[in-house]
């Protein structure tokens, strides 16, 4: 893998925006449909709160083809969701979902070591969030600590599920190759978490504050502030794609991988 530059991170939103300018409307659908499919997901009971996540590695492979299926100049359409139950890494996939679950558990787990488990009892729904639970706890600390100890679980995730599609490979060796494949590009990924704090975070933030002062109306503000966060949040999955070609380079024809440096092997 060539070594990546830091203002690679901001190149990587621009050309999140390049791909979502080339289909606004068709890669905005398929976003509301997987939303959909994951709100009808959520009300089934017991398996509701853990299904969303163990499906994370198989629905994010549909945007990562939605994205190269642009880049081929081809049409994008909802049966993209489609792909990751398709291919046949579907088990690896939920075994790689699995993992997820598994780190997720540990994260929050860990914050229990500075609130005494609150937030765990609020994320697991045992507990309402509510003044009281805030005040009396240290529950700013408890997410601090969670998002510190599920960095190298994102990190192993981050490419792992196209390696597994795209490359053929087992579980264990793409997550492997996805930690570090990001620990190389450390400084690019911290330019890139920068970039959407301030593109995705700060600019919404200022634009809905400025209407609000203007127009002073909350409808207005809404109308505004929900399409543009919608618009944001696909550009922001368009511009995972990028981040795994510079690394691995991108699939071709029927999503086959490349054969680079004996990844694919």
């Amino acid at each position: 893998m060539e070594k990546i530059e830091a203002r690679a991170g901001w190149l990587w939103v621009k050309q999140g925006f390049a791909l979502f300018r080339k289909q606004p409307a068709e890669m905005s659908t398929v976003f509301l449909a997987y939303m959909f499919l994951m709100l009808a997901i959520g009300i089934l009971p017991l398996l509701g709160q853990i299904l969303p996540i163990l499906l994370i590695p198989v629905f994010s492979m549909s945007f990562m083809q939605a994205c190269a299926l642009i880049e081929q100049g081809k049409k994008v359409y909802p049966t993209v969701l489609l792909t990751g139950f398709r291919t046949p890494a579907f088990r690896r996939l939920l075994l790689l979902g699995a993992l997820y679950i598994a780190g997720a558990v540990a994260a929050v787990g860990a914050s229990a070591l500075v609130d005494d488990g609150v937030f765990w009892q609020v994320m697991s729904g045992s507990r309402q969030v509510d003044e009281e639970t805030v005040r009396n706890s240290n529950m700013s600390g408890a997410m601090m600590l969670a998002a510190l100890a599920w960095t190298p679980f994102a990190m192993a995730f981050w490419h792992a599920a196209p390696l597994i599609v795209w490359h053929r490979m087992g579980v264990g060796k793409a997550v492997f190759y996805s930690f570090f494949a990001v620990k190389r590009a450390g400084r690019a990924f911290v330019v890139y978490g920068l970039a959407w704090v301030l593109v995705g975070v700060i600019l919404p933030a200022v634009v809905t504050s400025i209407i609000a002062l203007l127009l002073a109306r909350p409808l207005v503000v809404m109308l505004v502030l929900l399409p543009l966060s919608l618009i944001l949040t696909v550009v922001m999955y368009c511009s995972f794609y990028p981040t795994y070609t510079q690394m691995f380079g991108r699939p071709y024809g029927d999503g086959q991988p490349e054969q680079i440096g004996g990844a694919g092997r």
